[in-house]
């Protein structure tokens, strides 16, 4: 666990928690299909960057459009998606703001078929708390065999 300069008022142990809590609930929102649910995990003008897209999806109402057609997609085609993240290390920037990084492995299983993994991805976030609640107010994700 990597976490610095963590605020008095949190513990490094506590904030590392949270962070992960985080990461879990997000992750299981989109992976159940919850897109617009998902996309509340991010700032209003939250930014999701990928290596793989040509541009960022800038704002919620960007990001929980692109969120849903691809989960509609897969949804169409009969796969289901899952993300693994770990190797999450926490660095506490502010009292409210955190940069963490982890790695991402995104299964996807066909229906009927065997689960496969399909990328390797490094996820860098910046997460800002507000009204008590983390949430993404850039992310960007590298896939590895983009990078």
């Amino acid at each position: 666990m990597t976490v610095t300069d963590a605020s008095p008022a949190v513990s490094a142990a506590e904030l590392y928690f949270q962070i992960q809590q985080f990461y879990a609930h997000q992750m299981q929102l989109l992976d159940d299909g919850r897109a617009e649910d998902w996309a509340l995990t991010f700032t209003e003008d939250g930014v999701f960057a990928a290596n793989a897209h040509p541009e960022p999806a800038a704002g919620r109402t960007v990001i929980s459009a692109a969120a849903r057609k691809a989960t509609d997609e897969y949804a169409a085609n009969g796969v289901q998606r899952r993300h693994w993240l770990g190797m999450v290390s926490v660095e506490q920037r502010g009292e409210d703001e955190v940069f963490a990084r982890c790695y991402a492995l995104v299964i996807e299983t066909p229906r009927g078929g065997q689960a496969a993994l399909r990328v390797s991805t490094r996820c860098d976030d910046r997460l800002v708390r507000q009204d008590g609640r983390w949430l993404v107010k850039h992310r960007q994700v590298t896939r590895d065999d983009l990078s």
